[in-house]
């Protein structure tokens, strides 16, 4: 008998109803009685946005040489490029701002060369070179070659008073990079001075973030290579100067705050040489790494209050000293006066510290607040005094570290060569020497080292020296 239409409707839909049945009930067998799990779809994290892509600008000299930029009004714009074409006597910023994603870069022109600075000044106004005031996120100098991008300060008798390169007024997030420094006063100057009516530049309302130095040049400057940090203790408002006494000597009726502080600083693959004063100088910093510099002949002036290869000066925290190659120069070849507050750590490694001049020690550490200083895996030789000198005169009065050193013919200014000379403490200050296999190897001449001279005192494969003292690395990109 036929099925009827409505019947045979009924009978596919009761079909079809059982089919699903069925086909759901696989899954829950499949499933341990878990509904099925679809499957997630992977997650990707979106694509970083990217950096603004700024304008070229091409900036030439005034008809007196000169380049006086003022963006208060924000005409150039984070990602900019500010080519500088010709030969400049003076170029000052104010006020110019990149951002962290999209720096402005300051270079000279593809294939050519940029020259800024008055070699001729010897007094009165324009006594910078290239001078920048409350500017943030730059990028000066020359991509590659360093020798494209020229700073060439006075040589006059007032150039003492020259600045080749001045960063000031809260300037920071800075990258100077492949250029040179000839000639002048002081070569890289970078600090805030406090001001009475701005709050903001009283430690600790506020602090300058990030500064690179690398793959500079400087030589000839009268005073310091590298000036980078403020190296008064206090500032007298009252007066305008700077105060280096402790706080019960301070002047009735002045009033007396402390600079702000660099946070993150880092100075590296520079060459420092011809200096007259300290090579590179540091103070106020938190977090201070200085790597795979060479500084030498520095300290031309015979000035013991300025006599530093490198200076890790007051108020420095949390510093990281390696890999650095001073030598031949007359002062003191390393000198830490760094801070040890609020548990702050300093690091003295790697280093080749040798040949310096008329009874000045080759290491000196003289750090404040209880400051611990590790120091180790350096070759200190052939130094006018003693090899390290430890002082708690300043208050460092806890155990210093040093291991796996070399210590190698100290006191060659001709004072006599007791076992102290390697390293001799004073005012209180501790030491712990390394034992065993982290002992210091101690040397009367560099002949009982058996170390090759020509070649960064590397030890010999006779050398009794072994595992300590330092050993080159190459350049750090």
């Amino acid at each position: 008998m036929a099925m009827s239409l409505l019947t045979k409707q009924h009978h596919i839909k009761l079909l079809n109803m059982l089919l699903i049945a069925a086909i759901a009930l696989l899954f829950t067998n499949c499933n341990n009685g878990q509904a099925p799990q679809s499957t997630p779809h992977p997650q990707v994290a979106p694509a970083p946005a990217p950096a603004p892509q700024g304008k070229t600008y091409t900036l030439t000299p005034d008809g007196n040489g000169r380049l006086n930029v003022n963006d208060i009004n924000r005409y150039y714009k984070p990602g900019d490029v500010l080519i500088l074409k010709g030969n400049f006597s003076a170029i000052y910023f104010t006020n110019l701002n990149g951002s962290a994603s999209a720096p402005i870069t300051i270079k000279n022109p593809p294939g050519a060369v940029t020259t800024i600075g008055n070699p001729n000044w010897n007094g009165g106004s324009w006594a910078e070179a290239f001078s920048f005031t409350n500017c943030h996120y730059l990028k000066i100098g020359s991509d590659k070659n360093k020798a494209n991008f020229l700073i060439k300060g006075s040589t006059q008798a007032g150039r003492p008073a020259y600045f080749d390169l001045i960063l000031r007024g809260h300037t920071d997030n800075i990258e100077i990079r492949n250029l040179t420094i000839t000639n002048g006063g002081t070569g890289i100057w970078a600090k805030t001075d406090p001001v009475r009516a701005d709050r903001s530049t009283w430690h600790p309302n506020s602090q300058m973030e990030n500064l690179s130095i690398h793959d500079v040049e400087i030589s000839g400057t009268h005073n310091e290579a590298m000036y980078i940090g403020h190296t008064a203790t206090y500032w007298d408002l009252t007066a305008g100067l700077s105060f280096y006494d402790p706080p019960s000597k301070f002047k009735p009726g002045h009033d007396y705050v402390q600079p702000i502080k660099w946070h993150n600083v880092k100075i590296y693959n520079n060459y420092v040489h011809d200096i007259g004063a300290d090579g590179i100088q540091t103070s106020a910093i938190d977090q201070l790494e200085i790597y795979n510099n060479e500084v030498t002949n520095w300290a031309l002036q015979h000035n013991s209050a300025h006599n530093g290869g490198i200076l890790l000066g007051g108020r420095t925290t949390n510093t990281n000293t390696h890999d650095n190659y001073v030598h031949n120069g007359w002062g003191e070849l390393l000198q830490f006066y760094g801070s040890g507050e609020n548990g702050a750590k300093h690091v003295i490694r790697n280093n080749l510290f040798r040949d310096n001049m008329e009874g000045n020690d080759g290491v000196s550490i003289r750090g404040t607040d209880n400051a611990i200083v590790i120091i180790s895996n350096n070759t200190i030789a052939r130094t006018g005094g003693n090899s390290i000198r430890l002082s708690g005169y300043r208050g460092m009065k806890g155990t210093q570290i040093a291991n796996n050193n070399a210590l190698i013919q100290p006191r060659t200014g001709g004072t006599p060569l007791y076992p102290n000379a390697y390293i001799y403490t004073e005012g209180g200050a501790v030491v712990e020497e390394g034992t065993g296999s982290n002992a210091n190897a101690k040397f009367a001449t560099v002949a009982a080292a058996d170390v090759d001279k020509e070649n960064f005192y590397l030890p010999n494969s006779s050398s009794p020296v072994a595992d300590c003292g330092y050993r080159k690395k190459g350049k750090t990109e």
